[in-house]
């Protein structure tokens, strides 16, 4: 079993910066893939940028160039550093990760943007 705890969201101005953390904690912890999704109200749950374990990444066309995911294997922990926020970022933010043959979720974290 894997557990994740996410922090750094809150309400920023447009044009501003936040950072989102994930910490995954389990025993025989062993991740492959980390990655941040978000939901908007009404819409589905879209991927944002995942990062496989060798540090590959990808990013969803709208956030390209003003997102940067990153993660510290030695801390399983995932980083979503953004910036230049736009109002339609606006959305709960979930952590995810494959460990093996199953995938985790954490519990989700606002971010609003908003002047």
């Amino acid at each position: 079993q894997v557990q994740l705890v996410e922090s750094g969201g809150g309400l920023v101005q447009p044009g501003g910066s936040l950072r989102l953390s994930c910490e995954a904690s389990g025993s025989r912890l062993s991740i492959d893939v980390m990655g941040w999704f978000r939901q908007a109200p009404g819409n589905q749950r879209e991927l944002v940028a995942g990062i496989t374990s060798g540090g590959s990444t990808n990013y969803a066309d709208s956030v390209k160039d003003r997102f940067t995911i990153s993660r510290d294997n030695a801390k399983n922990t995932v980083y979503l550093q953004m910036n230049n926020l736009k109002p339609e970022d606006t959305a709960v933010y979930y952590c995810g990760v494959v460990s093996g043959f199953n995938s985790y979720w954490g519990q989700g974290t606002q971010v609003t943007v908003s002047s």
